[in-house]
């Protein structure tokens, strides 16, 4: 049995987010494919927290074996169980809009949960190296134009899943929806036979 993690970041519903109306695709498919897999949700718009001064000072304090404020230790018992949660994962689809060209903020901030010097990278003489092998990575992305994963969103959550060792990454791109739409079905259509494509071998 493997673990997929779906990284909903995407304030609307499937309804009103082509990114969101394909990962509902997805998760169907995929279950239909692999019934025995657990899924587990995490949504970028809830509960994750902010890399912050805060944050950042609980960190600092809890190495030394500090005391942590009661919101500190709460800030840093959810970044904990995030960085777990990835961990955990075999398979992880993130759904995201490109918004001003680039993801949403709090998408950023579950990134920072999984970017951990000594659990999911190590600093080296020779420079960094990163710890997560073995893993697969789904990025689905809706773009109002076109841009053929040439955007600085795409690049960004490829680069930080290369920095971090996965070697097994893919993205699918439902985009030019707003530039041309009067074919925003069939931009949407053509992207879901990508995935159908895939997930029978994700």
């Amino acid at each position: 049995m493997a673990i997929l993690l779906i990284v909903k970041a995407h304030p609307l519903d499937s309804q009103r987010s082509y990114a969101l109306r394909a990962l509902e695709h997805f998760k169907t498919s995929y279950q239909q494919h692999f019934p025995a897999d657990r899924i587990e949700e995490v949504d970028v718009f809830g509960d994750i927290p902010v890399l912050d001064k805060e944050l950042l000072e609980a960190i600092t304090l809890a190495k030394k074996g500090q005391q942590l404020s009661v919101e500190q230790e709460k800030k840093l018992a959810r970044y904990n169980e995030l960085t777990e949660q990835f961990l955990r994962a075999d398979k992880i689809v993130i759904a995201n809009p490109l918004w001003n060209l680039n993801v949403p903020a709090q998408l950023v901030s579950w990134i920072n949960t999984i970017n951990v010097a000594g659990r999911t990278f190590r600093y080296t003489s020779e420079g960094s190296v990163g710890l997560v092998r073995g893993k697969k990575v789904l990025h689905i992305q809706s773009n109002g134009g076109i841009y053929a994963g040439q955007d600085p969103a795409a690049r960004y959550i490829k680069s930080i899943f290369t920095f971090l060792g996965v070697e097994d990454i893919y993205q699918i791109f439902i985009e030019g929806q707003s530039a041309v739409a009067d074919q925003a079905e069939a931009i949407y259509e053509a992207a879901i036979r990508q995935l159908d494509e895939l997930v029978a071998t994700f």
